[in-house]
């Protein structure tokens, strides 16, 4: 349920920033059976929102555990089911030059493989961190290595890899496109090499595929212009402007507070979220208050919030049609 209301809001968040994310290839998600989704990385937490919103069943999201260090975010995680990865470069620094423990993520990959054997879904971004790079930065072994051993030593059938290519316009700019391409998913049970080199090679060369090389979709032609008149339309359209009516200000402002405070390209779009929906919330407990002063009711208060919900989704909604 609550994975289900954050992908809900996640999706209109996404909207108030991004003017389309266009995404090609969702027929090749498989719907179910234990699924490794491979993403590149070059817009930190905002390319796992995305890989949320997009994938139509519930994902496991892996972070770097320097993360968990905040006891909030220690707190969010094991909400959402965030499985934390120490990174060689954190556990480099946070030893002081003494050797990096081979096996820190052990029980990282026991709790993946524990997913997978459950048929469940996990994110993975295997270059290892967010960068500014248009191209694929080298792939980290642990993918592969994962994959492999949830095959052999777990002995779990069916395992996929589903190379996920995200591609945006300018990442940092509110209003431009964002490209999500779906790739062919490698099956675990016909990889005949125990090699993860190899394995890592393949998995670099399709999500390059779906991301670089392949580049940003183009625009979607939709038929909406068609049915413009038609009384669901009328209704949408109504809705879409009471929306942006309430909601134009607080996405405003969080826009400004976010370029304002932004240092680097990757922040943007993220504080942008965080902030977006910061100020709606004070902005509903605002209106809601002022509507059951002059209401005197408590049902008034939940149509109209009701009201400021369906505004919200359909101001974010309302030019992509397809997605209705």
């Amino acid at each position: 349920m609550i994975y289900s209301v954050l992908k809900w809001i996640t999706g209109i968040a996404l909207h108030w920033f991004y003017g389309d994310i266009r995404v090609v290839g969702k027929d090749k998600i498989p719907a179910q059976g234990p699924l490794l989704i491979a993403v590149n990385h070059q817009n930190a937490l905002v390319d796992s929102l995305i890989a949320g919103w997009v994938m139509p069943r519930r994902i496991a999201m892996t972070a770097k555990a320097t993360l968990s260090d905040n006891p909030l975010i220690a707190f969010v995680f094991k909400i959402l089911h965030v499985v934390p990865l120490r990174r060689t470069s954190d556990e480099a620094r946070q030893q002081n030059g003494l050797p990096v423990d081979r096996s820190r993520n052990r029980e990282a990959f026991r709790e993946i493989i524990s997913l997978l054997r459950q048929g469940g879904a996990v994110l993975i971004f295997p270059e290892g961190k967010s960068h500014n790079e248009f191209g694929l930065e080298p792939l980290k072994t642990g993918l592969a290595r994962l994959a492999l051993q949830a095959r052999d030593e777990g002995g779990i059938k069916g395992i996929r890899i589903l190379p996920l290519g995200l591609v945006f316009e300018e990442k940092g700019a509110p209003g431009t496109a964002v490209g999500v391409r779906v790739g062919k998913a490698i099956e675990m049970d016909s990889w005949s090499a125990a090699d993860h080199t190899a394995l890592t090679e393949e998995i670099a060369n399709r999500l390059r595929g779906v991301s670089e090389i392949a580049g940003l979709p183009p625009q979607q032609n939709s038929s909406r212009a068609q049915r413009k008149d038609s009384i669901k339309e009328r209704l949408i359209a109504s809705a879409a402007w009471w929306g942006r009516l309430t909601h134009q200000t607080p996405v405003r402002i969080a826009r400004s507070m976010a370029v304002k405070r932004s240092t680097n390209a990757d922040e943007p779009a993220m504080l942008t979220i965080l902030f977006g929906i910061g100020l709606v919330l004070v902005t509903y407990v605002i209106h809601l208050t002022i509507v059951g002063v002059l209401g005197h009711s408590i049902w008034i208060d939940f149509v109209y919030l009701v009201g400021l919900l369906t505004g919200a989704y359909w101001a974010a909604f309302e030019p992509h049609p397809r997605r209705y």
